[in-house]
């Protein structure tokens, strides 16, 4: 999946702003600037989707502070923090916050085009796994409590006469429902039908104690 490359700089300094942004839309990247971190947050809502320039000094709201915002608000874009030498432990600490990455001001031209390809990729990956997990879902939805029974089991593991079993079914009805799986789930075979399931957040059937 490719996706509008959108770049946001939340930096307070204005000559970071112009020639981050000059150097980003030279190598084809859409660029929205963001004079602090309160502005950004202000607007997220209705932003472009995208990796985040974060600088870690800032007047009303440090990096950290803004982090922790996206963070409570279920922002998951790649943070790269901006950092001057005297802050590398912040930085680290952002790291451990959950932040892509960090770079040191002046940073090269080439390191951030670099990391910025990298946190894009990430961005990407997660977009295309939350697809993903969203089309398992709808695919498990379309099940019945017995067909959904039926998958369980077979999450589990159990082969026809054992779900039987489990169920209180007869093995031509379990072979009638396990049928029924497979088309609604379109599956090929049954491992196919166990990575949707396990895409979706199924949990195998538990089997009755003895």
């Amino acid at each position: 999946m490719s996706l509008s490359r959108t770049i946001h700089i939340v930096d307070d300094d204005e000559a970071v702003r112009e020639s981050t942004s000059l150097l980003l839309e030279i190598a084809g990247h859409e660029v929205v600037t963001h004079v602090s971190g309160v502005a950004f947050l202000k607007v997220l809502e209705n932003a472009e989707p995208g990796c985040i320039l974060l600088d870690i000094q800032m007047p009303e709201m440090g990096g950290l502070e803004v982090q922790a915002e996206l963070k409570a608000l279920g922002c998951e874009w790649p943070v790269i923090v901006l950092t001057g030498h005297g802050d590398i432990a912040v930085a680290v600490q952002a790291m451990k916050n959950g932040a892509f990455d960090f770079l040191e001001k002046p940073y090269e031209n080439d390191l951030l085009l670099e990391t910025l390809n990298d946190a894009f990729e990430r961005l990407e990956a997660n977009v295309e796994e939350s697809a993903r997990v969203s089309q398992a879902k709808a695919l498990i939805e379309m099940l019945s409590n017995r067909e959904l029974q039926v998958l369980r089991a077979l999450l589990a593991g159990l082969p026809n006469k054992l779900i039987a079993y489990e169920l209180d079914l007869s093995v031509r009805t379990v072979e009638i429902y396990r049928a029924n799986v497979m088309s609604k789930l379109n599956a090929r075979g049954l491992s196919t039908a166990v990575r949707i399931a396990m895409a979706a957040g199924l949990q195998p059937l538990e089997e009755r104690k003895p």
